[in-house]
């Protein structure tokens, strides 16, 4: 009988060395690890594919935007114009368009400079401080 079994339950001709153990798991992790890998590909590649049409789609909207923008502006020197001429209106227009567009910008160079320099101070603080108390331990 070439199938005789043993005491442990294995089959002698079924036995297989720690080593041969180890390498078919190895093989059997780095197939795993590659079709994991695959399966992540095929993922990105089908989100990065959701994405890139959801940008477009945000591009379109900010264009389509702009233009609503600029059918109102439009719509604000035709109203003016009923009262004053048409170029006082788009004269008048232009300039509240620019004095905006100028606060708006002061506004921001205002917030631009609360963030530099771009360093977080305050932890760089904390982080000396902290090794200053640590000196200050170790030094008693």
């Amino acid at each position: 009988m070439s199938t005789m079994h043993r005491m442990d339950g294995h089959r002698n001709g079924s036995e297989h060395s720690v080593g041969e153990l180890v390498a078919r798991a190895t093989a059997q992790m780095s197939q795993l690890v590659r079709e994991e890998m695959q399966l992540a590909r095929t993922e990105m590649t089908e989100k990065g594919k959701r994405a890139g049409l959801g940008g477009g789609m945000l591009g379109a909207a900010a264009v389509v935007a702009f233009l609503g923008v600029q059918a109102g502006i439009a719509c604000a020197i035709a109203g003016l114009s009923v009262v004053w001429p048409v170029w006082l209106s788009a004269l008048v227009v232009m300039v509240v368009l620019f004095l905006v567009a100028g606060l708006l910008a002061l506004l921001g160079r205002q917030e631009v400079r609360k963030a530099a320099p771009v360093k977080p101070e305050g932890a760089i603080r904390g982080m000396h401080e902290d090794f200053d108390e640590i000196r200050g331990r170790v030094r008693r």
